[in-house]
């Protein structure tokens, strides 16, 4: 559905910083480079606490990190073959959370039916993948009568398609963001292309205007003209010798719960966004750039490369935006009944659709699931 692009004052209900995620999707959690053989690595995705650990056969397994015999947190434990074994007493439970041994147990003896929630995993594009919608569920009447997880969701559901990354024409460069705020805090700064106000001491882009916005049940894509000059123009190539100034469209596209932004074929970003608690996110990024050198000369220095331009150039530029966003987190919690003005139609449909995947998901929960008031975003 195509969105009017007019500017206009707009009073948003701050509820939205309440809200939850859709676990009815795929999660870049960590990358894969962080899990090492042998070892366990904790990860939270929205206030649930996950172990990730690699079989023998090196293949992720994802477990709930709580121990069902006594709550201890299993990243204290150890791999043990296919399975991973708790800290405080030694059980084991496999990729599929069965208990499949304890050290102390008679042999002759049945095991307890002790069993950890699973998650479904993926490795891919150098990342770990997780879809923490309907784990394992265990029936209040009996605790430890568990019914086996309905993966078909999970398995019908896509990754994100990043066609540049073993594309050679490319230089990859990844970014790795951590916030102290709220998701959506955080994906409406990325949908605002209008903060470039921001960054003008580091040579950003400057003059934006909304050209496009489109919406879906999934999806916010919106289309800015922007501007760049000098340094920045000259280094992502938008200018010719002797430009003063190039003008530029960036297409930037929420496709819950991730981000692509394109500068017609020139860069590309694809940004995973990590929901950890009401006041904590992370972000995994690539960053693709179109480099004018010749291909030999760019893969011999791509190890210099990467490293140089995420220091040099993104990084200073994500500093100022974490202080932005941590700033309006930080005023959100003295005051969460004050009202602000939103201007960018954009930014109201990605509240909006933040919102309804939110409501979808809770909606799909068992009755017996509590679910905080459901916010609104308003229009005056």
């Amino acid at each position: 559905m195509e969105l009017a692009t007019t500017l206009k004052g707009q009073a948003v209900r701050n509820q939205v910083r309440e809200i939850g995620i859709n676990g009815n999707h795929w999660y870049a959690v960590a990358w894969a480079t962080d899990l090492k053989p042998k070892k366990i690595l904790p990860v939270t995705v929205w206030q649930q606490s996950i172990a990730l650990f690699r079989d023998a056969q090196n293949q992720v397994q994802a477990v709930e990190n709580v121990c069902p015999h006594k709550g201890v947190a299993m990243d204290k434990g150890q791999v043990k073959g296919d399975a991973i074994a708790c800290a405080y007493h030694g059980w084991e439970f496999n990729g599929q959370g069965e208990c499949v041994n304890i050290p102390y147990w008679n042999s002759e003896q049945k095991l307890p039916c002790a069993q950890l929630q699973t998650f479904a995993v993926q490795e891919k594009y150098g990342l770990i993948w997780i879809f923490p919608g309907d784990p394992l569920r265990v029936t209040r009447s009996d605790p430890l009568r568990v019914t086996q997880r309905d993966r078909s969701l999970a398995d019908s559901t896509p990754l994100p398609d990043i066609p540049q990354y073993d594309d050679p024409n490319w230089l990859m460069i990844p970014i790795n963001g951590h916030f102290k705020a709220h998701f959506t805090i955080c994906n409406e700064n990325t949908m605002d292309v209008f903060h470039g106000y921001l960054h003008k001491n580091l040579q950003g882009w400057f003059d934006p205007i909304l050209l496009k916005l489109q919406e879906t049940e999934n999806s916010v894509k919106a289309d800015y003209q922007v501007s760049y000059r000098g340094v920045m123009s000259k280094l992502l190539g938008l200018g010719k010798v002797g430009d003063c100034v190039t003008t530029q469209v960036i297409s930037v596209d929420y496709r819950y719960p991730n981000y692509v932004n394109d500068l017609q074929g020139i860069s590309s970003l694809y940004l995973m966004r990590l929901p950890i608690a009401p006041q904590e996110s992370r972000s995994f990024a690539y960053m693709f750039l179109k480099v004018r050198l010749p291909k030999r000369l760019v893969n011999l220095l791509r190890p210099v490369l990467q490293p140089i331009i995420s220091n040099l150039l993104f990084m200073p530029f994500l500093r100022q935006d974490i202080e932005m966003i941590e700033s309006e987190q930080a005023n959100y919690l003295k005051d969460p009944q004050r009202r602000y003005v939103e201007v960018n139609p954009a930014i109201i449909a990605v509240q909006r659709l933040m919102v309804r995947q939110y409501q979808t998901f809770a909606n799909q929960q068992p009755s017996h699931v509590e679910t905080p008031p459901q916010p609104e975003v308003m229009s005056r």
